[in-house]
């Protein structure tokens, strides 16, 4: 009989020989799932009364924050009990140097881009301004604190982890630093995340699909690159998507908390 271990290597090898084909799947999901869920939370949908549209989105909300912050959690808890979680994750790194078209990497050298710390930096600034224009200072103040307290997040959290990056790297993207848990997972989460609840608030429906889609895509996209990149292991990308998903919820549950009380 395999034990726990054993069973978590088979699926990691396994899993790192069929990398692309599997990432293109789960992207497709979960852009299925985008889909599906706005078409049954928009406004005059299913649900057409706005009290109840409001209670649906916050239980929402805090399910996603809750979600986030557990599988963070066990994925923190695993790394600090023992070995064998890196064991697995460099399974996977081995199995993914050897199977991954050399032609994909450049491809995701680019996709990584999107949440390299001048991008976001940049994009933090230049939202901030354009809001402040708009006379938006509360979703300005929000957008602010979802950018910028992320990456406070971020780096307090690696440096209480302290985990060392994988060691072969190809070169395609620069990743000083420590690697639990992705900074670039977590920005990318929350960032575009974010530039979606913007999109809902401000602009014309018909802009809003393509705002949830387009995001969803960038953040799925910046998370597989840092696999393929392999300057990360598989579950510093994970607990990044996690602790990003987290933070974004409550922020915009704060937002929306905030507004509300303005009305009411």
């Amino acid at each position: 009989m395999w034990t726990d271990a054993e069973w978590l290597a088979q699926v990691a090898f396994w899993a790192g020989q069929h990398a692309l084909p599997i990432s293109l799947v789960l992207q497709a999901l979960l852009l299925t799932t985008t889909w599906a869920g706005w078409w049954l939370l928009r406004p005059g949908t299913l649900l057409r009364e706005p009290r109840v549209q409001g209670i649906l989105h916050t239980a929402l909300g805090i399910t996603t924050a809750l979600m986030g912050a557990g599988v963070f959690t066990v994925l923190a808890r695993a790394l600090l009990m023992g070995p064998e979680l890196g064991l697995v994750d460099q399974v996977f790194a081995d199995a993914l140097r050897t199977h991954v078209p050399p032609l994909a990497l450049p491809v995701f050298a680019l996709l990584t881009h999107f949440a390299d710390t001048a991008v976001l930096t940049g994009l933090g600034i230049g939202v901030a301004m354009a809001l402040l224009a708009r006379r938006r200072p509360g979703l300005a103040v929000g957008w602010v604190a979802a950018v910028g307290g992320n990456s406070l997040l971020n780096h307090s959290l690696k440096q209480v982890f302290a985990r060392t990056r994988p060691l072969d790297a190809d070169g395609l993207a620069l990743a000083p630093g420590f690697s639990f848990p992705s900074g670039h997972s977590s920005g990318a989460v929350v960032a575009y995340g974010m530039l979606a609840y913007l999109a809902l608030r401000l602009l014309p429906p018909r802009w809003h699909l393509p705002a949830l889609l387009t995001a969803v895509g960038i953040a799925f996209s910046v998370c597989v690159s840092r696999l393929f990149l392999r300057v990360h292991f598989a579950s510093d990308v994970i607990a990044g998507w996690m602790s990003g998903s987290t933070w974004l919820a409550l922020c915009i549950l704060g937002v929306e908390l905030l507004r509300r009380s303005a009305k009411g």
